[in-house]
């Protein structure tokens, strides 16, 4: 059960501005309160949020985020975007749990920190990955050569013989 909490978490985290986030409407829902009551705890402590832990997105940030979101382009009336969401990182969805004073809120908040380093070792696989195959390539590159000519090398053992040259002058006999 836990896992599949984890999973379904994962899939709510974002990429913006660099940054792993996800959208106060999506931590809302996790943490069983109304995205209208996060946003009020916030803004309430907001010398608790600092721009690493919550940031507002832009409207075009938003807007292109919703639209990759939905499968349907026409928004039903009342999700018009008013305000630009805001944005957790991994440290401000925790500090939005302890802000809540829910014990929904925080018992999630461990689902939440659990999904955000799933795909942070997730990142350092790919990362590692990437660099065994460029050094892969490195070392696929300088043999390329070398096979190239130990393949030339056998081509010229391989081809017949070049025919004596007629000599020039006279023959006996």
């Amino acid at each position: 059960m836990a896992r599949n909490q984890i999973v379904a978490v994962e899939r709510l985290i974002l990429t913006v501005r660099g940054q792993r986030v996800i959208l106060a409407s999506d931590l809302a829902a996790i943490y069983g309160v109304e995205t209208r009551a996060l946003n009020q705890a916030v803004k309430r402590n907001a010398d608790r949020f600092p721009p690493d832990f919550a940031f507002r997105l832009s409207r075009a940030e938003a807007g292109a985020l919703l639209r990759s979101r939905s499968q349907s382009v026409i928004l039903k009336r009342g999700q018009n975007i008013k305000y630009a969401p805001l944005a957790f990182t991994e440290h401000g969805a925790v500090m939005a749990a302890t802000v809540l004073n829910s014990p929904r809120a925080v018992q999630m908040s461990i689902f939440v920190v659990r999904a955000f380093l799933r795909l942070r070792a997730w990142v350092a696989g790919q990362a590692e990955l990437s660099e065994r195959l460029a050094k892969l390539e490195q070392r696929v590159g300088a043999h390329d050569h070398e096979l190239k000519a130990i393949i030339r090398a056998i081509r010229e053992l391989v081809q017949p013989p070049a025919s004596p040259r007629r000599r020039i002058g006279f023959r006996a006999g």
